[in-house]
């Protein structure tokens, strides 16, 4: 059996959530094994002085508090690198990502262990998974303008070095729901498994 697949879920809703709906179906599909669900509704918490203090600090000098401080972060990134498969499912709203997506974005990119600096540039260290985007959208076309959600969160991931990434989309609810949920199920039905 494989790693588990980690499941990213960023919507506020639990019921009447397209992208939690989404990313069941992208999970019945592709026939995953174990399934690790991280539920970020609840929020996250948000970096800020003392985080960054204790991330940029020499790991071997760092003190217990500052050792605390990253602790939450380290658990995130845990749970990306036994993973092989990351579906990560959120609604777009305002044209961007959620902030507690942004926020777990930040947890997790992390110099020296989700990216390093070379002579050549970044790289991410998180390279040969896949990753699998489940994105939900009553105005926002997937992948068209202004859609600044999916672009910003394939970027961060290639950054991570997570290349292998699918969009699947319930997008532009607003002109048609039933239309937009049957090209959803077309798009997942491409999918390898």
């Amino acid at each position: 059996m494989s790693n588990p697949i980690l499941r990213i879920d960023a919507s506020v809703r639990h019921t009447g959530s397209h992208s939690r709906d989404l990313a069941d179906r992208i999970l019945t599909h592709i026939d995953s094994g174990e399934v690790v669900t991280r539920d970020l509704a609840a929020g996250l918490p948000l970096i800020n002085n003392d985080w960054v203090t204790a991330n940029l600090s020499d790991p071997v000098k760092r003190s217990l508090e500052q050792n605390e401080f990253l602790k939450f972060s380290d658990s995130l990134i845990e749970e990306l690198v036994v993973a092989d498969t990351i579906v990560i499912s959120f609604p777009v709203y305002n044209f961007g990502i959620p902030a507690v997506l942004k926020a777990w974005l930040d947890l997790v990119c992390r110099f020296g262990l989700t990216f390093t600096y070379s002579d050549k540039g970044p790289e991410g260290l998180l390279q040969g998974k896949r990753a699998i985007i489940a994105m939900a959208s009553g105005y926002t076309g997937a992948s068209g303008e202004g859609d600044f959600a999916s672009t910003h969160l394939r970027y961060v991931l290639g950054f991570l070095g997570i290349t292998d990434v699918d969009l699947v989309a319930v997008d532009q609810t607003i002109f048609g729901e039933d239309e937009a949920l049957a090209r959803s199920v077309e798009q997942i039905q491409t999918l390898r498994r």
